[in-house]
């Protein structure tokens, strides 16, 4: 078996050679034998045997020469609508921040992330890869890096989504609208007051915002997140002229794969 250099990271430090040997007992699935390296599906861009395209419910024999793909970037979204699991708080600010879509609950449990990503029809990010092998889940991605503006690039680069900064609440990811200073001038301190004149209120919560003490801050995770968008777009296009890169499908983003149930 071989497996996309993308993906080597999920095997054990002894598998990531260019070729491996993977024991098959013709029973299990192909897709049940890369999940067991550790590979999660929703990394998987498609399967190759014997140089013939398969679906993850192949079942391999001894002989078989596979190839793991990994899924291919960028992956734009009909919807770019994400849940985030506990571990993933930052990031879940960083993109609200950006105007995403970005749902998270410091206390959800994986069954309740399942239940709540198959419901609203979100991608699931997590770094959890058990919980992107569920069966259940409908479409999850694997978060790559260890800080909060490396996963926010990773995310970006993935699915390319459109950014409208500074009009969802970091907080509670409500949407923000214009708000006149004297209609929440009382919810403001004397300093600010007398300071700044523009305002935004969440639509959901309440909360005030307004350029205070950290704009400059936000405003260089603002411009580098959309920097880096616009890298990824320019490349996403050049990959698609004629005669360029890779003519494979772009791959569903669902964790059942191509031909699975």
């Amino acid at each position: 078996m071989t497996v996309a250099a993308e993906l080597r990271m999920f095997l054990r430090p002894g598998r990531r050679g260019d070729r491996i040997a993977v024991a098959c007992d013709g029973v299990s699935s192909l897709g049940h034998v890369v999940e067991s390296l550790g590979v999660p599906r929703t990394e998987v861009g498609g399967l190759t045997v014997n140089g013939h395209e398969e679906t993850p419910r192949y079942r391999p024999r001894g002989g078989d020469v596979v190839q793991v793909h990994a899924a291919p970037r960028p992956q734009p979204l009909a919807s770019a609508r994400f849940l985030l699991d506990v571990h993933l708080g930052a990031l879940a600010r960083r993109l609200r921040l950006l105007g995403l879509d970005a749902a998270y609950a410091n206390d959800a449990d994986d069954d309740d992330l399942v239940s709540q990503a198959n419901a609203e029809r979100r991608v699931l990010l997590t770094q959890d890869r058990g919980l992107l092998c569920r069966r259940r889940l409908w479409a999850g991605a694997y978060v790559r890096g260890a800080r909060p503006d490396d996963q926010l690039r990773d995310v970006l680069d993935r699915f390319v989504p459109p950014l409208a900064p500074w009009t969802r609440c970091t907080v509670c990811n409500g949407q923000l609208q214009p708000v006149a200073k004297p209609l929440i001038d009382q919810l403001l301190e004397p300093g600010t007051r007398r300071t700044y004149q523009v305002f935004a209120r969440c639509q959901a919560c309440g909360r005030v915002y307004w350029q205070g003490a950290h704009a400059a801050r936000l405003k260089a995770i603002v411009d580098g997140a959309s920097a880096a968008r616009a890298a990824a777009s320019r490349a996403a296009s050049e990959a698609w002229l004629p005669g360029a890169g890779s003519t494979r499908e772009t791959a569903r983003l669902e964790t059942g794969w191509p031909g699975q149930g």
